[in-house]
């Protein structure tokens, strides 16, 4: 997927959860991301976040640390 369009799902997301408390908001971001996202999705953000996460609404940048990693394998 293009990264235009991974950040622009992403962004989409938010549009819900900006009417939300802040904390509930993050929150909900990780949550969504996490369960529905698959991993190589999950795996490409990680990659856009590494890289400064231009294009991001901060609301995902924020989410970061509290979306599901992606498992490694050997």
């Amino acid at each position: 997927m293009s990264p235009e369009k991974l950040a622009r799902m992403a962004n989409q997301i938010t549009t819900f959860f900006h009417s939300k408390p802040h904390d509930e908001a993050v929150a909900g971001v990780a949550d969504h991301i996490s369960n529905f996202w698959e991993p190589r999705m999950r795996a490409q953000l990680f990659e856009k976040l590494a890289e400064g996460g231009e294009g991001l609404d901060p609301l995902v940048i924020e989410a970061k640390d509290q979306i599901r990693p992606v498992k490694q394998t050997a």
